[in-house]
């Protein structure tokens, strides 16, 4: 079953439960994933929906910072809430260990030994954790970490 139907499912489920933040963010990812398949003008693939899913996570992520910065807790706890909703339809997270071998095995691959080439060991660490969702901060945190020399 593809993201969209067990979202419809989940949302049937939401409404007879009467959740309304349940509800309400399903309806948001719902119509975020039927935004991107009209863009994208054809059905999405798990990974397209991930990465929609991904995003939305993100956002939410970044408005709690924001939010809390701003002296509005009361939204903050609302996007944390939120962002627990979402990341029931994300896959695990790597673990440090699998997340420091890809990255250890991306640099080999690469041969990258500045952080000039950052962008090449992200590209191969990425595809070696495709289909767990990834943070692209933390990973990238930890590759400029890994490739700096220490002084």
């Amino acid at each position: 079953m593809g993201y969209i139907e067990r979202i419809q499912t989940d949302i049937t489920a939401a409404m007879r439960a009467k959740d309304e933040l349940r509800l309400s963010v399903l309806r948001m990812v719902k119509s975020a994933l039927k935004n991107k398949e009209i863009e994208k003008m054809r059905p999405l693939d798990d990974m397209e929906s991930l990465q929609v899913l991904q995003t939305l996570v993100k956002q939410r992520r970044e408005s709690v910072e924001q939010f809390a910065r701003g002296g509005r807790q009361d939204l903050a706890d609302k996007e944390t809430k939120e962002i627990a909703i979402l990341e029931n339809y994300l896959p695990a997270a790597p673990s440090d260990a699998d997340l420091n071998a890809a990255i250890e095995a991306a640099i080999a691959e690469t041969g990258a030994n500045s952080p000039k080439a950052m962008g090449a060991v992200i590209k191969a660490a990425r595809a070696r954790l495709e289909g767990k969702a990834i943070d692209g901060k933390v990973l990238s945190d930890r590759v400029r970490e890994r490739l700096t020399p220490k002084s």
